[in-house]
């Protein structure tokens, strides 16, 4: 099914971060601060990134750069409304800041957008949060500026508008995506992205390929009804700018990410793989991501044991579930874009012809995306369906129900989605091969 707009819509949008980029780029992070008019900063991080000691070392600089520091180092992998919570509070009994400075993967620039967002604006988290789930409140005030230096390569969180979490109670993942939550400046050293796990390297890979290949595959900006200025949001569809961010990060991942998950030690794939990550948010943080995100949050929300290699459970949530929000994500793509196929076939084959450069066509192109991505997904050790992740056709409804809260991802899919659509998809996806 198509969208046939009465206005088609003629104007798209495009918003990103100031950009650094390059090893050692960290060591001038007292500088960008300064620049930025910053004497007491919020740095934000997890415990697992504060033992490789990067917060540490970057907080000793800037402390002899004459910028007070104040660590946060308790954000959770995976946040949830109470983690962020608890963030936000100890956020709000330090203040006052300058400025935010977040060091870590999605999470904690996640973590860092939401305490932002609480330090500058009143009422609480469940305000902000994207409707249905919460009351997709917009920032009255403007926020503080956040820099975003990423530890990962994977989430683009560094480029984007969005704060993705996990609401406990309702077992859902959802998010708070609002113009005023793009960081202010992204640096990204590529150095501080060696010692991840292959394991996390292949999770958070996948989440590159996904958010190149939805912002690329979803519904074009002329496909929505006319907007007024204040009517528009940061997803505005796929457009001409996000387009060549996307083809460019799958480019990059076709040649290195293979060799990344390999070979953590690769200077030249890990450099790779983190400009892939920062152009694919480049992209997605404009076009926005559809099917497979969806997906990904009711799956993140309601697994119950499995729990991958090289992402240890916290202290005291040992029988805690965890499906990263890369491999979730992955996990329904094949089957999300064989049903997409039919809105877009030449995108869908140039997308998978980026991606596997060289690579023999099959009879059917409907079955060429989707059979390049699990080659891929099987190379670098991504389970092989939902059923590897514990989830049976028992539970579909119950995933299906939660992908369609996401109405914000929901709208970006080239084809209108009906919660049959999902259930197909989620019923097609518990094994992949």
């Amino acid at each position: 099914m198509s969208f046939a707009p009465t206005h088609p819509e003629s104007v798209f949008t495009y918003g990103a971060p100031q950009l650094k980029f390059g090893p050692g780029a960290r060591h001038e992070l007292g500088h960008d601060l300064a620049q930025l008019g910053a004497h007491r900063v919020l740095l934000v991080t997890d415990a697992g990134v504060a033992a490789t000691g990067a917060p540490a070392e970057i907080a000793e600089t800037l402390g002899r750069d004459g910028i007070e520091v104040v660590v946060f180092d308790r954000s959770r992998v995976e946040p949830t409304d109470a983690s962020l919570v608890e963030a936000v509070e100890f956020a709000r009994a330090a203040a006052p800041f300058d400025a935010v400075l977040a060091v870590g993967g999605g999470s904690s620039i996640d973590t860092a957008k939401a305490v932002d967002l609480l330090l500058t604006n009143d009422g609480e988290l469940m305000d902000y949060v994207n409707a249905p789930v919460g009351g997709a409140r917009a920032p009255g005030n403007p926020l503080l500026p956040l820099v975003a230096v990423p530890t990962t390569t994977g989430t683009g969180s560094e480029s984007t508008t969005i704060c993705v979490l996990d609401v406990v109670s309702q077992h859902v993942k959802t998010g708070i995506s609002h113009p005023r939550l793009r960081p202010t400046l992204a640096v990204v050293d590529p150095e501080l992205t060696i010692t991840q796990p292959a394991g996390v390297t292949a999770a958070s890979g996948l989440d590159i390929l996904c958010h190149a290949l939805e912002s690329y595959t979803a519904r074009p900006y002329t496909s929505y009804e006319a907007k007024r200025a204040d009517q528009r949001v940061p997803y505005c569809g796929s457009n001409p700018v996000a387009d060549l961010w996307c083809e460019k990060a799958l480019a990059l991942m076709a040649g290195s990410f293979r060799r990344a998950v390999r070979d953590g030690d690769d200077e030249a794939a890990r450099m790779d793989v983190a400009m892939a990550a920062t152009f694919a948010g480049l992209g997605f943080g404009n076009a926005g991501v559809h099917i497979p995100h969806a997906n990904a949050y009711p799956i993140a929300g309601q697994v119950r044991a499995f729990r991958p290699a090289d992402y240890p459970a916290p202290a005291g949530e040992a029988d805690h579930g965890l499906v990263p929000h890369g491999m979730a994500v992955s996990l329904t793509a094949p089957e999300a874009f064989r049903h997409t196929f039919e809105a877009a076939p030449d995108r869908h084959v140039r997308a998978a012809e980026l991606l596997a450069p060289g690579a023999d066509r099959p009879d059917a192109a409907v079955d060429f995306l989707p059979g390049v991505l699990t080659d891929v997904m099987r190379d670098v050790g991504i389970p092989p369906g939902l059923g590897a992740v514990g989830f049976t056709g028992a539970d579909v409804s119950s995933l299906a129900e939660g992908a369609m809260k996401q109405e914000r991802l929901l709208a970006t899919a080239p084809r209108a989605v009906t919660v049959e659509d999902v259930a197909g998809i989620l019923h097609r996806s518990i094994e992949l091969w």
